[in-house]
């Protein structure tokens, strides 16, 4: 197998003609069409199905385009490694984080990493489990930062707990919800999945003293926290959120927090990679700067075991200048920061 069929089959999957895959590959046709029968043969199945619009992948074919495709990003990744390490070139480093994430750990981590290495190029996607762990089995991050489901992430991750915090009940200013003090109030109330099923911001999950909400109680589910913060403030429905992202974002809003606290679950923030491929060195360094951010949220817990959400102490544009003042006096050498580090070793 040639590394020019990985892309073969790649370029098939996303042109949906052979002449198109043969264009964007700049090889004739009738060669692609030989390498394409020379793979089938390798795996002794056919991988496209050709119709009269076109190919498209079978579901042996989906399978070696996953496959392929985190191949070749692997690959690019040593390309990216050995640079790294013989001249200190450009390098990249990839995250996906959930919205608590984004808001208490990344404005102070991508500040200690452009401190210590200004030429690493970081990219930052939203995302949220299953999506997220997804994300890191192909390898189209380097790290993901959120919660985890209750499962678990798996034997095929390692996971490091960074921190954890309070979850809060948020109504917009007005609602016939906002004087609510017990749970028990809330049962016949609309509600909104904030997040993934089963995730920190599913009610569902919470205790409403033997009492079960109904099938029709949420009324709304928002996976992107943008949008929940955009329909909220309209609706006269229920949301569970982390704490910290309602002082961020709630009172400028018109949302109210209700001074409920019991049977509230807690959101757990984990860094997860993959357990079968080292860290690069950025992404090693980003998890070192996720780590001294997550240190800095726990001081405060520490002083006082009631709250455990962002206080103004330590808010992200504070933390990201001691972050950057930190990274700025840190005379700790690059080559200490060697991708996949024994010290990574935990994992589910």
């Amino acid at each position: 197998m040639r590394l020019q069929q990985l892309h073969l089959i790649l370029a098939l999957a996303q042109a949906g003609s052979l002449r198109a895959a043969a264009l964007t590959l700049n090889v004739t046709q009738p060669a692609l069409t030989k390498s394409l029968h020379q793979l089938e043969d390798e795996f002794a199945t056919p991988l496209v199905l050709r119709t009269p619009k076109g190919v498209r992948l079978t579901p042996a074919g989906e399978l070696v385009r996953a496959r392929a495709a985190a191949v070749l990003r692997e690959i690019e990744r040593a390309r990216e490694d050995v640079a790294w390490q013989m001249r200190h070139a450009h390098a990249r480093v990839s995250v996906g984080v959930s919205p608590a994430a984004a808001l208490l750990l990344a404005p102070g981590a991508l500040a200690r990493l452009r401190a210590r290495w200004p030429q690493v190029r970081a990219a930052m996607v939203d995302a949220l489990y299953p999506r997220a762990l997804a994300m890191v089995r192909d390898g189209e991050i380097d790290l993901a930062v959120g919660p985890l489901p209750p499962e678990g992430a798996g034997p095929d991750l390692r996971v490091q707990s960074l921190f954890d915090g309070r979850t809060s009940l948020v109504v917009r200013s007005g609602s016939p919800h906002a004087q609510a003090t017990e749970l028990a109030e809330l049962v016949d109330a609309p509600w909104v999945l904030a997040g993934p099923v089963g995730g920190p911001g599913d009610p569902r999950r919470m205790d409403f003293r033997g009492r079960e909400l109904p099938p029709t109680a949420i009324t709304l589910e928002c996976e992107s926290f943008s949008t929940l913060l955009a329909v909220l403030p309209s609706m006269d429905a229920v949301a569970l959120v982390p704490a910290g992202f309602y002082e961020h974002h709630g009172p400028r809003l018109g949302l109210v927090r209700l001074p409920i606290t019991e049977g509230l679950p807690r959101v757990t923030l984990h860094a997860v990679w993959r357990a079968d491929t080292p860290l690069t060195a950025p992404a090693g360094t980003l998890l070192d700067a996720l780590e001294q951010e997550a240190r800095l949220l726990r001081r405060p817990a520490a002083a006082d075991s009631t709250s455990t959400s962002i206080s103004p102490s330590t808010s992200p544009s504070t933390s990201a200048s001691r972050a950057t003042q930190a990274a700025r006096q840190t005379s700790r050498p690059a080559a200490r920061q060697v991708a996949g580090g024994s010290r990574r070793t935990r994992s589910t």
